[in-house]
């Protein structure tokens, strides 16, 4: 893993300029700092998709009632103080004084609206509201929420570092269905910037400016706790789909970042005297296979079995990331390096035995139905996984097609429950940062609740009470066992696979400093000199 700062963004002002905030400055004199982001923005709204650009999105522009720190500790952030009742059926929340964007004030109905929605689409959110009976509001800034019973995972839920991230809204914003997304007007928050919607060109950039409304914190900024300071006048992400002409744009440039540089040029950014990499992530990130259990074959969980006995982690990663510097075979579901780390089980499974494979497919009655795989082919990490499946299940006897799409039109395409030739899907390939993935509450593709369940809709009423009993233990020793429990009969009834554990530094021009440490990329902190 590499180093866990994530060299986000690069923001930029010099003290020359003028103080965080202090009067405009010239135009002549304003800091700009041009990002190319993982991919394009096509979406706004980070509660409606867990995709990273558009939870990048919403750091940016919205902030959250509580953060955890570099050490993975929740603080408040948006919170001013909160209180538990001796029953602890009762959390009291009062938020610190603050405004929108728009300079109104943030209140309490708006937090309960924005919490609802959250709740609505998130897996440690949905989880935390089945508990909930109820909000009440105190007063403008005060709220309580009642529980049925205690529930161990309050503020870790409220706090989830990543996708999706409880971020507060205001009310007109939050009532939006959360099966609809938001409209570009409604962008309005209490967070460090402000998206500047006329200049919003999908496909080419997204413009931030510095929220000058935007009241931070008065502690020390530790990882995506405190105070988010903002040194830069404006943020661009620039969208650029081919690598190499990333590469070349940061060498020239006409980019100060790259997020998701491409693995096998990051020799030659090595050696760039203007550039440098930086490694923001210690735990990594998860490759996967996701399943849609809604349609043939994946419907039949043999089937799906079948599908990890075939697959071997370690030609995914040679693939993808190739530098075995940067890539670790993890069989583990939650993460090596983590407490809930766990071979149990995972004995039989992604040995990339092809054999069995065909025998357990003949024993599922495998009828040779497509199995069709979309294909992120402008995501540099993503667009090789696809092929390498269809290699080794093809080896297995599956008959495989790959549809190759940019990452936006995969976003859209796997919220379809349709048959894959009315727009549906089979399967795709995606990543997970480890910090969305530490426990089965917190990993949404452990979410077995049906209609309620992530895109992909499994529905295993033998998880979903394994993940209830872990929402309610505090027993770390009796948390580890029911994790390997539910670890050997996911096995065999899997909801997606695990391709490999990875880590990615950011590609930077060495103007940059200040880079945060932080599970997900961040734009605070950050300066860009002359």
């Amino acid at each position: 893993m590499v180093d866990f700062r994530k060299s986000i963004a690069a923001l930029a002002v010099a003290a020359s300029v003028g103080g965080l905030f202090g009067a405009a400055l010239p135009a002549e004199a304003q800091v700009t700092l041009k990002a190319t982001m993982n991919s394009d923005v096509k979406i706004l709204d980070p509660i409606w998709t867990t995709a990273y650009v558009q939870r990048g999105f919403g750091y940016m522009v919205w902030d959250v009632l509580f953060a955890v720190d570099e050490k993975f500790d929740v603080k408040p952030q948006m919170v001013e103080k909160y209180d538990v009742s001796a029953d602890k059926l009762t959390w009291m929340f009062t938020l610190r004084d603050l405004v929108w964007s728009d300079n109104t004030p943030v209140t309490s109905d708006d937090c309960i609206a924005s919490i609802k929605r959250w709740g609505a689409r998130d897996s440690m959110g949905q989880k935390l509201m089945s508990e909930v009976t109820g909000f009440e509001k105190v007063d403008a800034r005060t709220f309580k929420m009642i529980l049925k019973e205690p529930y161990g995972l309050v503020l870790e839920s409220l706090g989830k570092p990543s996708s999706n991230v409880a971020f507060m809204m205001p009310k007109k914003t939050a009532d939006t269905d959360p099966m609809v997304q938001i409209k570009a007007e409604d962008v309005i928050g209490s967070g460090p910037f402000v998206f500047e919607a006329k200049e919003w060109k999908p496909g080419e950039k997204v413009v931030f400016t510095k929220n000058k409304t935007y009241r931070p914190r008065s502690e020390p900024t530790s990882g995506l706790a405190g105070a988010k300071i903002v040194k830069v006048d404006r943020v661009e992400w620039i969208w650029i789909p081919d690598p190499q002409t990333q590469v070349t744009a940061l060498q020239n440039g006409e980019i100060d970042m790259i997020e998701s540089p491409p693995m096998d040029m990051l020799p030659l950014i090595a050696k760039d005297k203007n550039l440098k990499l930086f490694d923001f992530n210690p735990l990594g990130n998860q490759d996967v296979m996701r399943f849609n259990t809604l349609l043939k074959p994946f419907d039949n969980p043999k089937i799906r079995y079948a599908a990890s006995v075939a697959m071997g982690q370690e030609e995914y990663l040679k693939a993808t990331i190739g530098d075995a510097k940067y890539y670790k075979v993890c069989k583990p579901m939650f993460v090596c390096g983590t407490p809930l780390e766990t071979d149990a089980g995972m004995e039989n499974i992604l040995n990339q035995n092809a054999a069995k494979a065909k025998e357990i497919l003949k024993e599922a009655g495998y009828d040779g139905t497509p199995v069709m795989i979309m294909q992120a082919t402008d995501n540099s990490v993503l667009a090789n996984l696809a092929p390498v499946a269809k290699a080794q299940l093809e080896a297995a006897g599956f008959k495989v097609d790959v549809v190759p799409m940019d990452w936006q039109t995969l976003v859209g395409r796997r919220v379809r429950k349709e048959p894959v030739d009315k727009g549906g899907w089979n399967a795709f390939m995606t990543s997970w940062v480890a910090a969305d993935i530490l426990n089965p509450v917190m990993a949404g593709f452990f979410n077995a609740s049906c209609d309620k369940a992530m895109f992909g809709w499994p529905c295993d009423e033998t998880i979903e009470k394994m993940r209830d009993a872990f929402s309610k233990e505090t027993d770390p020793a009796k948390q580890k066992q029911i994790v390997i429990d539910l670890q050997k009969y996911w096995v065999e009834h899997p909801t997606h696979v695990n391709l490999g554990q990875w880590y990615q530094p950011f590609a930077l021009s060495k103007k940059i400093d200040g880079v945060i440490v932080s599970p997900v990329t961040v734009f605070w902190n950050i300066t860009k000199a002359p």
